[in-house]
């Protein structure tokens, strides 16, 4: 645990500030899509003045052998789409995957600030968010992005919700404080 001197410190040299509070109002409409596919993206521009948050899917709905394509798709549309107030979100695929890794770098040092949150998928532990945490932290640096990149985590353990042992005052700053279980 960080000393309460550094809470609002970054965790790397030369990330952006941890934000303090949520920089956006709640969301009621959220519109996922698949990034790989060409007929979904092409709709897209009419659907973005429609809903509160667009979410490029990278994770369970994509089929394997379209994961680097979906990745490739959805940085595409991040660098080339009018958002206006829409935030856009991405739900990459899981620590224990062979892309995780892949998703979390290609996405924030090539797109990184038209982000507003990453979800993650199928944690199973405060660890993993911590994980998360820091290194989204160096990529933020090395990226040299101004704003830093919220957590949403997907719990598919009802222990591992908001009752259990681990208090959410202990997690991170730039997880969203609300409990979804899958």
């Amino acid at each position: 645990m960080r000393p309460s001197r550094d809470f609002f410190k970054p965790l790397a040299a030369g990330a952006p500030a941890p934000v303090q509070e949520i920089p956006f109002k709640p969301s009621r409409v959220i519109h996922f899509f698949p990034p790989h596919n060409e007929k979904m993206v092409a709709k897209l521009p009419d659907t973005i003045p429609n809903v509160d948050i667009i979410l490029g899917n990278l994770e369970d709905a994509i089929p394997m052998a379209d994961k680097a394509a979906a990745r490739a798709g959805l940085i595409k549309v991040a660098n080339t789409l009018d958002f206006g107030t829409t935030q856009l979100w991405t739900r990459v695929n899981s620590l224990d995957s062979p892309w995780f890794l892949d998703d979390i770098i290609d996405i924030v040092t090539q797109a990184g600030d038209k982000f507003d949150v990453i979800m993650i998928p199928k944690v199973e532990g405060p660890e993993d968010i911590h994980y998360v945490d820091r290194l989204l932290a160096q990529l933020e640096a090395r990226a040299g992005l101004k704003k830093p990149l919220l957590l949403h985590a997907i719990l598919e353990d009802p222990q591992l919700g908001c009752s259990a042992g681990t208090s959410l005052r202990d997690m991170p700053l730039r997880l969203l404080r609300r409990c979804v279980l899958a």
